[in-house]
């Protein structure tokens, strides 16, 4: 329901009360900064590239320009779905109970994207942390497998908690811990009662805070007992935010901002904790000795499990100096690093090659509890395997990826963060695939699908990028997405690389890897009879469609052919004509140089080759009486390449 002008208006005004009063933050603040302007203009031409760059640059996507639009608003006037599925799933709000959010469904150019804005419930859209959250407060109640490694009890009361969460979330915590990290259990002081301690360790695991704290009756101690007891602990155990969040009111804005906040502020926590711990103390060592490693389970980083990623044999640099070989050793663990190893400790030895440095592998001391956040991982750990067996020293479990591509994942799992960059994205995929972790199989489909929109290898390099600028660029090489997108059943990577090779249909369809392609994809079909479709054409023919479509609607040439039937008709005929009628084809545009949003408008522009002395030749080398009609021909062209091509392989699709 569309809100009136008057509740519009009055809505406006409270908010911007609340705001000059500092009580509530701005959801959509003025940024004049120039990442978030071209942000804006990305948005504006519908250039997915772009917006993902200055997304992972951390534009902020809430923010409003000088005119007062959003990102958001901006893609869905514009009408450019892909670019507004991006802001939401990258956590653009859209919520219809605010004014930009009212704007944004009203200004939406069609109801394709209007639904999607629909679609987007408040939860899904505005809070891409809830499924972190939700995971941590789980482990307060997660019996099976076990992850804690302290107990803390009082009054009759039992609470089974990490220490690695602690230290992460308590200043107080992170000092008793780092000073005793062998502690296993904590007795409450008598004066403070479990209702208090079981909301403080609630807000630490980033559960919500409950507007009526109990007590009364039966409990032992009453409200104002509990409500003391969570004063003392907030100032004891620092963190002063528990007791600021119970005493303001129950504004449902309010309320959920303070929520957002908190949890983003946990998030950064448990980021910075995993850098300093997980990160700092991950162990490189030669390939040959990785299962020699000896960490002992009393560590001072709660650490319960090692994970081990060996270096590919593509990635061993061959130099002159050859490295010496390692010999891990146990580390003392009474020592002052209670347990951690400083890392393998070099010896002289016999280096096992002069002409090439020995294989690396690292390992990561990492905890369970955070890889519960992984199918593959909470599957492992609830079962009879050997890796979720005690040992006296921590089990090393090989994955099969890069060290690269495992920190990556990691710091998915304890933050919620992906910082994928485009080169290791495939990898990253497989990895989350192997992992069984959705989400981040799908951010790194985005990264693939948007950034690597102008960057395959198999096409010529963009000619608005200096040769040095290319040779820096990371590329991905278009078949490879397609046959990703099939073997880790990512939908998205298939229609992304149908939509890749239509908008350069006239570079790819003579070459052998494509006919190749084809070939997978009607196999892909158990039991296919020869009238089955083939799912790639399919795409292609439907995106090339689109291609010439959009080019006759943005040129009104739709509206030309109703006013002139004739005209259309011989438009028509001379298609049919040129398509029956193949010639050689002759170097037209080369869209292989284009990204697809400029391949649009650019796949229609003639080019020197196919304008001489002011006349315009299809792929065909036949001369066009206009660009418009070029275009009709090249359609055609086009389709019968294909029909030709499938005609070649003995396909009936």
């Amino acid at each position: 329901m569309i809100l009136r002008k008057d509740q519009i208006e009055a809505s406006l005004l409270e908010e911007n009360k609340l705001i000059k009063d500092g009580r509530l933050k701005e959801d959509n603040p003025l940024d004049v900064s120039e990442n978030f302007w071209k942000l804006c203009e990305a948005c504006r031409r519908g250039d997915l590239k772009v917006c993902q760059e200055m997304i992972t640059e951390g534009a902020n996507i809430n923010a409003r320009d000088k005119f007062d639009y959003t990102p958001l608003i901006l893609a869905s006037l514009c009408g450019h779905y892909e670019v507004v599925q991006l802001l939401l799933e990258s956590g653009a709000l859209c919520e219809r109970d605010t004014f930009q959010g009212e704007r944004c469904l009203y200004n939406a150019l069609n109801d394709r994207i209007r639904n999607l804005l629909l679609s987007y419930e408040y939860s899904k859209s505005t809070d891409p942390l809830q499924p972190f959250a939700s995971h941590i407060t789980s482990l307060l109640t997660r019996d099976h497998p076990q992850t804690s490694d302290i107990v803390v009890t009082g009054a009759g009361e039992t609470f089974h908690l990490h220490k690695f969460i602690l230290s992460a979330r308590s200043p107080y915590f992170s000092n008793k811990l780092s000073i005793a990290p062998d502690t296993t259990s904590w007795k409450l002081p008598p004066a403070i009662p479990p209702q208090a301690f079981g909301i403080a360790i609630k807000y630490i695991y980033l559960g919500e805070i409950p507007n009526d704290v109990g007590g009364g009756p039966g409990t032992g101690f009453s409200e104002d007992d509990i409500l003391e007891g969570i004063d003392k602990l907030s100032r004891h155990l620092e963190i002063r935010s528990l007791w600021d969040g119970i005493i303001e009111g129950g504004d449902r804005r309010l309320a959920r901002q303070r929520r957002t906040e908190e949890v983003e502020k946990g998030r950064n926590q448990m980021e910075a904790w995993f850098t300093d711990n997980v990160l700092r103390h991950k162990v490189i060592v030669n390939t040959g000795k990785a299962d020699d490693v000896k960490w002992d389970r009393n560590n001072g980083i709660f650490a319960d499990v090692l994970l081990r990623a060996d270096e590919s044999e593509e990635a061993i640099n061959l130099d002159g100096n050859p490295e010496e070989d390692e010999k891990p050793r146990i580390r003392d663990t009474e020592g002052p690093l209670h347990g951690i190893p400083v890392g393998p400790v070099s010896q002289n030895s016999r280096s096992p090659s002069r002409s090439r440095k020995p294989r690396k592998s690292t390992l990561f001391p990492v905890h369970k509890a955070m890889l519960l956040r992984s199918e593959f991982f909470l599957t492992m750990f609830s079962s009879g395997f050997r890796e979720a067996q005690d040992t006296q020293h921590l089990q090393i479990i090989p994955i099969d990826c890069s060290p690269q591509v495992l920190e990556i994942v990691l710091k998915f799992l304890y933050t919620e963060k992906t910082d994928c960059p485009l080169e290791l994205a495939i990898d990253v995929l497989f990895a989350a695939d192997l992992l069984l972790i959705e989400k981040l199989k799908q951010k790194a489909a985005v990264v693939i699908s948007t950034l690597g929109n102008g960057s395959m290898s198999q096409i010529p390099a963009r000619l608005d990028v200096s040769e040095d600028a290319q040779s820096e660029q990371p590329e991905l090489d278009v078949y490879d997405v397609v046959r990703a997108g099939w073997l880790t059943r990512v939908p998205r990577l298939e229609e992304f690389g149908a939509r890749f090779f239509a908008y350069r249909l006239e570079s790819y369809i003579d070459q052998e890897d494509f006919a190749d392609l084809v070939k997978e994809s009607a196999a892909r079909i158990k039991g296919r009879q020869e009238t089955d479709t083939i799912e790639l054409l399919d795409d292609i023919r439907y995106y090339l469609s689109e291609r010439f479509r959009l080019r006759f609607e943005d040129s009104g040439l739709e509206d030309m052919m109703e006013e002139d039937a004739e005209q259309a008709a011989a438009l028509a005929a001379a298609a049919e004509e040129a398509a029956q009628d193949k010639m050689p084809v002759d170097e037209g545009i080369d869209m292989g140089q284009l990204s697809i949003g400029e391949a649009t408008v650019a796949s229609m522009e003639p080019s020197e080759n196919q304008m001489m002395n002011g006349t315009i030749r299809t792929l065909d080398g036949e001369i066009a009486g206009d660009e418009l009609e070029g275009d009709a021909i090249n359609y055609q062209i086009l389709l019968g390449k294909i029909d030709a091509l499938l005609e070649r392989l003995k396909l009936d699709a």
